[in-house]
């Protein structure tokens, strides 16, 4: 039977796991702010690793911390292999989690849905209300 979770699968949870401590704990840089590690993907030979993040702030300041964060990946994976028991530690690429952005546009798209459809609705009430007092 084979296991639930590939070991690609169980070492990105672990990177990410560890990245997240080191960033917020480890690196001094101002510049970084607020950001989250969202996913990390690993290849099957455990070479590269592809993190996933996301930075509040405009698309500026995303570039910026994607530079920061890549030029600093080195130093990540150096400090990684210090604190994981592998044998080899993945190069670190990191890259913009777009999802999140897509979900908030998303999430007020529906909003904006439903209140048109509530006014609507409420539109119509009134109309039909008016109608039975009228009649009645």
């Amino acid at each position: 039977m084979p296991n639930e979770f590939s070991r690609a699968r169980r070492v990105a949870d672990l990177v990410q796991r560890e990245l997240a401590v080191l960033i917020q704990r480890g690196l001094n840089e101002p510049r970084l702010g607020l950001i989250t590690i969202s996913a990390v993907e690993v290849s099957v030979d455990l070479s590269h690793a592809k993190i996933y993040v996301t930075a509040l702030g405009g698309q500026a300041k995303v570039d910026e911390v994607l530079e920061i964060l890549n030029k600093g990946a080195g130093l990540f994976r150096s400090q990684l292999a210090r604190r994981l028991s592998l044998r080899t530690v993945p190069k670190l690429r990191f890259i913009f989690d777009g999802s999140v952005e897509r979900g908030r546009r998303l999430s007020a798209l529906i909003d904006a849905v439903c209140q048109t459809s509530s006014a609507e609705a409420c539109e119509s009430n009134k109309q039909t209300d008016q109608v039975e007092n009228h009649s009645g």
